[in-house]
Parts: C-alpha cells; structure tokens; sequence
C-alpha cells in the first residue's frame, strides 16, 4: 500500500476546489466564481488499487484584513508545514502577484516536492501564452511536474492524476478506502448553504455569512429534517438574504436542498432562518463558534 498528503494551494479563484472535485469525481468543495470561497482546509481521498491519495484542499493565499482572513491564511500555510507534497494552482496567464511568489517560497522551505497545475486552460486564446506560463513558472521552481488543466472541461485531470500518483511512497493507507472526505456531515450541508449565497447574493454579502447546521435528523421514513440558521453581518444584508416576501431565502432554500438531496441520496426538508451578528468575522468567539479556526 502507498499513499501521500498533497496540499492544493494557490491564491484566491484560480479554481483549487473545483479541481479537487474533479480529480475525486464527487463535489465536496463549493465552488464559486468569488474569490475566498473557501474558508478552511478540507480533506478529500481518493483510493486507487493500493495508493490512496489524501488532497486537502485550502482557502486562497490573500492578505487578510479581518481575523478570519488571518485564520485562512494561517491554515495554508499550516497545510504546506504538513504535508508530503504540494499542487501548486496558478492561472494560464496575467501577472504572478505577490502571494502566489510567497507561496513558492514557503513550499521551497518545506522541501517537499511539488506538481503544478494551470488550471483554466480552456480561456486560453493563445497557446504561445500557455507555453509562456510554463516556461515562466520553472524558473521559479525545480516542479515534479507541470501539467496544464481545465477544471471546467475535465481537459488534463488525468495526466494531473497520473502525475500525483508517482508521488506515492510505501504507508498504509489513513482511511478506510471507501473514505471521499473528512467533512461531517453537518459541515457539509452548511457549505452547499453558503454556496448557494455566493452564487445568488452579490458584492460583499455573501463573505459576510455563516451558516450554522442547527438540526439534522433523519425520520423514520427516511426523510432528513435540516434546520439552518445563516449568520449575516447586518441588518441591511438580512433583509437582502430574505429578499422580496422571502423569495431570495426561498431561491437559496430549494438551491440548496436539491444539492443536498444529490449528495446525501435521501429527501431532505430544509429549514433555514436568518440572523445578525454585527462583525463576527473580527470576534474570535463567533468564528471559533462557527466552526473556522
């Protein structure tokens, strides 16, 4: 048996949880197009024959300006400090900013080695900038491997896999093989809540919220009750997450619960009520509460 740890890191919106998806072939990371989806490190596993590859899958290297923002960054770089290996994510073109050139350093200093994978292959107009890209990448560092990709189309997953198996060494494996993640199951159904907010709420809103998993059960009948509560900064937001007669919070509702009725395989009844919190994300107590530290 053989397995290593590959933490998936980059900087805000280049696509690292859709690409986590993709190579596990199940979605357990949201995805948005806005930046700071994701929040926390969450752990994937994918068993194939005798190797077993656990992804953890961080928030975007950004610099915080709140205390949560602070927490973010902290778990990547706690993720890259412990791990066996490290996929880099960059985008096909445009300028490398400043955090993605910290992140090579850091995983320079950890010594562990290291596959790069430019997602978003499919924008791409001009193959000379992709050619670019990668030349301009490995003066930067020595990678295993470079292997352009698109989370979108699928376009190169499977040279992606083929290249993150040869970073396997002999160990048993963590997890039962049939394990696809860590998450409970409440942290799940909270995240395709949230997910949901991002998609449908604009600006600065949706990365306002929590979402607290206050009830889950299921019924004899085999029916799961789901009570959620969304946590908002603002009375003003509240009133935009309800919407017009509820019919935002309604939208987010039945968004929500056809994903999770997706994902858990049974009928879900989804409850979900909004609250203020007035600047949780800086109040350690609330984000401790809410399950981001």
């Amino acid at each position: 048996m053989a397995r290593p740890v590959v933490a998936i890191v980059g900087r805000p919106n280049v696509g690292k949880s859709s690409i986590l998806n993709k190579l596990l072939g199940q979605k357990i990371a949201i995805v948005s197009d806005k930046p700071q989806t994701t929040r926390t490190r969450i752990m994937g596993v994918l068993t194939k024959d005798e190797t077993q590859l656990v992804f953890t899958d961080t928030p975007g290297f950004h610099r915080p300006k709140t205390k949560l923002g602070e927490k973010m960054v902290k778990a990547v770089s706690d993720s890259i400090d412990g791990v066996d290996a490290c996929l880099l994510v960059v985008a096909p073109d445009g300028e490398l900013k400043e955090a993605e050139l910290e992140l090579i350093e850091k995983i320079k200093k950890g010594k562990n080695p290291a596959i790069l994978a430019i997602n978003k292959i499919d924008t791409v107009k001009e193959k000379e900038n992709l050619i670019s890209r990668i030349a301009e990448m490995a003066e930067h560092y020595d990678f295993q491997a470079i292997v352009p990709v698109s989370a979108q189309t699928g376009n190169g997953i499977d040279s992606l896999l083929e290249e993150l198996k040869k970073l396997a060494f002999e160990s048993e494996h963590f997890f039962p093989d049939d394990t696809l993640t860590d998450q409970p199951e409440r942290v799940l159904a909270g995240e395709i809540i949230r997910e949901k907010m991002l998609r449908l709420l604009d600006k600065e809103i949706p990365h306002g919220t929590a979402v607290s998993i206050e009830k889950m059960r299921e019924r004899s009948d085999g029916i799961m009750d789901v009570e959620a509560t969304i946590f908002c900064e603002r009375d003003s937001h509240k009133g935009i997450i309800i919407g017009k007669g509820g019919n935002m919070l309604k939208k987010i509702s039945t968004y929500a619960r056809q994903d999770m009725e997706n994902f858990f395989d049974c009928k879900i009844n989804l409850q979900c009520w909004v609250k203020v919190k007035e600047g949780w994300r800086n109040r350690e107590g609330l984000i401790h509460n809410f399950g981001l530290d």
